[in-house]
């Protein structure tokens, strides 16, 4: 190859990654459009009347003319201990409104105080609102996805592989909705609960200090996909010392094994918890794999 041409290949290299950035940089923060209780008459198994006790959905829609149809349930991480529902949550959702698709941010309960089934129910309750309600929204009801990141990435597969989990609590018709997600995006998710590879944290807040064995292996995702279990983007990168990048490569081993659509993507560098990444030229262009995927799969 001369010099050349690799100078200008190595020019487009940096053009493309100035590029990336600046998109991403541009993408405004929206407005919520909504706000809603998921339960307004009382959350089940609620501990309290704090805002902690009250799982919520904070909506935000893009411009109608620009509307695809898609919505997408967004659960921020955060180990089951706290939400980062900034980087993980509202930025997300501009980065979502700018391709057409309405994102709906939940606040799920977690430690202290709740426990495994609760996040699980919470996310549920927020697939099914969105679903029972979609043409409030400009969402078609066969078009709506979760999408998940660190811990909410768990809470996210835990929905897409226990869609058929049947709570014994059934409040109102919303709660015989169909909870299965169309399509899910796990973003540096914790898939499994089982040691080495899982976090720790992330298993200790969700199933306690020493849950049974049975338990674990119920809540580690990739020993529950099917057939069934929705089509699914996944992202991580090799240094995330927090979350190992084995988690998503063995539900990805898993959807593959049962012929699940699935994509991944595995970055050379990048820290835990980036979300969209603004600041690094790279991974600053996975949201741009993400969107084609979503072009691919027709959402």
């Amino acid at each position: 190859m001369s010099m050349q041409k690799l100078g200008r290949m190595t020019l487009c290299a940096v053009c493309f990654s100035l590029f990336t950035l600046q998109v991403a940089l541009a993408t405004p923060l929206p407005d919520s459009t909504a706000f809603f209780y998921l339960w307004p008459a009382g959350a089940p198994g609620a501990l309290g009347e704090a805002e902690a006790d009250k799982p919520s959905v904070t909506v935000y829609l893009p411009p109608e003319g620009r509307r695809t149809g898609t919505g997408v349930v967004v659960l921020p991480g955060g180990g089951y201990g706290h939400l980062a529902v900034d980087h993980e949550g509202r930025q997300v959702a501009g980065w979502l409104n700018s391709l057409g698709i309405a994102a709906f941010v939940v606040r799920y309960r977690h430690a202290p105080g709740y426990a495994h089934p609760t996040p699980l129910r919470d996310a549920q309750r927020a697939i099914r609102t969105v679903r029972a309600r979609a043409g409030e929204w400009g969402v078609e009801a066969r078009k709506i996805g979760i999408m998940g990141f660190s811990a909410g990435g768990h809470l996210a597969s835990s929905v897409g592989v226990h869609f058929g989990w049947d709570d014994e609590v059934k409040t109102d018709a919303v709660d015989t909705v169909s909870a299965r997600p169309d399509f899910m995006i796990l973003v540096y998710p914790v898939i499994t609960m089982i040691e080495p590879m899982t976090h720790r944290g992330s298993r200790r807040n969700l199933l306690g200090e020493d849950p049974a064995p049975e338990l674990v292996a119920r809540m580690s995702s990739e020993w529950q996909v099917t057939a069934e279990t929705p089509p699914t983007f996944l992202l991580h990168t090799t240094t995330d010392t927090v979350v190992p990048p084995e988690n998503s490569i063995a539900f990805y081993q898993a959807l593959r094994r049962a012929g699940v659509p699935a994509e991944m993507h595995i970055y050379a560098e990048g820290p835990h918890g980036f979300g969209l990444a603004p600041h690094d030229p790279i991974l600053a262009s996975w949201p741009a794999r993400c969107a084609d995927w979503l072009r691919l799969m027709g959402f």
